[in-house]
């Protein structure tokens, strides 16, 4: 009888360690993204960029709508065309220093886009700022810091891990000091000190922003941990 009630409890223990596993992998965002959208801000300290529903806390002159399933989409207007409209980008009203920064996005064939952060002065991104590019490149052999997960003007994606167009793609920039990391669908594709690069000079604070670049595309489930 007494070996019957040890084996019980073990088992009973290794029910609550399985179960606690599930739970942490949920929190770091193992699951599908309506339970990360739904746990992050519970469990791991994030908050909605994005709320889901409107443009609240963000700024722009460009044509960004909010779709069916808290989509955000950008809808190009006739004559809106290339990357310089930096009014058109979508930008927060808040500056972010250290930080987590958790997205979903999709774009058609020949897509672009970017992600901005530590951005100084909106009117003047690209140099007073960091943007880790979004571009259709699946498939393609050799990348560098103009393709998918590569940071613009210092370094490229390790892998090359962007899913075709279309797909939905999952993306996670933290950064911290000078120590910057970008994973793309699961795997860490950038891992670098920005002293040690062409970015070393850009602000340690700024404004985030979504690139207009003229073309389709969509993004969802954005949220931000500030560390």
């Amino acid at each position: 009888m007494r070996g019957r009630k040890w084996c019980l409890a073990v088992a009973v223990l290794m029910l609550a360690s399985v179960s606690a596993c599930v739970y942490i992998h949920e929190g770091q965002h193992h699951y599908p993204s309506q339970v990360r959208y739904t746990l992050a801000p519970a469990t791991g300290g994030f908050e909605p960029l994005f709320n889901g529903k409107d443009l609240t806390g963000l700024s722009t002159e460009g044509n960004w709508v909010v779709k069916k399933g808290g989509v955000l989409g950008i809808e190009p207007r006739s004559g809106e065309e290339g990357w310089k409209r930096f009014e058109d980008y979508l930008w927060t009203k808040k500056k972010y220093g250290d930080f987590v920064l958790d997205l979903e996005f999709k774009i058609p064939p020949e897509g672009n886009s970017g992600v901005f952060f530590r951005v100084a002065d909106r009117d003047n991104p690209v140099e007073e700022g960091i943007e880790v590019q979004i571009n259709d490149v699946h498939g393609k052999e050799e990348v560098g810091p103009h393709d998918c997960g590569g940071v613009i003007g210092a370094v490229g994606p390790s892998n090359n891990m962007a899913k075709p167009a279309g797909e939905w793609n999952h993306m996670v920039i933290t950064c911290r000091g000078n120590e910057l990391h970008v994973s793309l669908n699961g795997v860490k594709v950038v891992d670098v000190d920005l002293s040690e690069t062409s970015q070393k000079d850009r602000p340690p604070k700024g404004y985030m922003g979504l690139q207009d670049h003229g073309l389709n595309a969509y993004f969802r489930n954005v949220m931000i941990k500030e560390l």
